[in-house]
C-alpha cells in the first residue's frame, strides 16, 4: 500500500487476535511494557455482555461533563441492562436512586464497571466479591494488577482499560449511534455550510 501523504510504501499490520490496536511500524510491541495481565478477547467480552443483565456503576456522577454519566445515558438508552449507580454522595443520577455502595444495591450486579481512582480499585475488587458480582470491569485509562488478581482469585471475570459502552455500541452495531462514527474518511477539517 502507498502512504497517500507521502508517496512511501507502508504494509498494514495484520489484526491482532485480541481485537487490540495494531501497532504502528517501528513502534515498541507495547506502549505498556510494565503490564503483565492479559486480558479476555474480543470474544470473551462479547460473551461477558452478552450473559448480563445487570450493570453496577461505581463512582456514577451526576455530572453530564463526567465520563461515568455519558457511559450510563448510553447504556440506559441502547441496552437492556438493569443499571444501578453506586455514589455514596448523590442521592439520585439520572432520575434512578444512587447507591452508598455495591452492598446496598437491592440487586447483585452481573458486572460492577468502575469509574474510581487507582488506589481504589482493590478495594473496589473486593466489594465486588462480597456482593457475588461476576465480572469487575475497569474503564478506559483504569489498569491495576492487583486488583485484577484479587477478582480473578475469587472467580470473577475481569477487564480493564476497556469502555464499556464502546465495547457495547462495537459489539452491536452502534459505534455510529454512539457518536463515533461520523461517515467521512478524510484527514481533512470538514467545512461547515451557513
Amino acid at each position: 500500500m502507498t502512504d497517500i501523504t507521502t508517496g512511501a510504501s507502508c504494509e498494514i499490520p495484520a489484526p491482532v487476535a485480541d481485537g487490540a490496536a495494531c501497532a504502528l511500524p517501528g513502534a515498541p510491541a507495547s506502549a505498556h511494557p510494565e503490564r503483565t495481565w492479559v486480558g479476555p478477547g474480543a470474544q470473551d467480552r462479547l460473551s461477558l455482555l452478552r450473559a448480563a443483565h445487570s450493570i453496577a456503576i461505581v463512582g456514577a456522577s451526576d455530572n453530564p461533563a463526567r465520563a461515568s454519566y455519558f457511559v450510563a445515558t448510553y447504556l440506559l438508552s441502547s441496552s437492556n441492562y438493569d443499571v444501578y449507580f453506586v455514589n455514596p454522595r448523590a442521592t439520585e443520577i439520572l432520575g434512578r436512586p444512587a447507591y452508598a455502595s455495591l452492598a446496598d444495591l437491592p440487586v447483585v450486579p452481573d458486572i460492577v464497571d468502575v469509574f474510581r481512582k487507582h488506589d481504589d480499585l482493590p478495594r473496589v475488587a473486593r466489594e465486588a466479591i462480597e456482593v457475588g458480582a461476576k465480572t469487575l470491569w475497569l474503564q478506559l485509562g483504569s489498569w491495576n494488577e492487583e486488583a485484577a488478581t484479587i477478582a480473578e482469585d475469587a472467580g470473577l471475570s475481569v477487564v480493564m482499560d476497556r469502555c464499556i459502552k464502546i465495547e457495547h455500541a462495537r459489539f452491536h452495531g452502534g459505534l455510529r449511534l454512539a457518536g463515533f462514527d461520523t461517515g467521512v474518511i478524510s484527514s481533512k477539517r470538514q467545512l461547515l455550510s451557513r
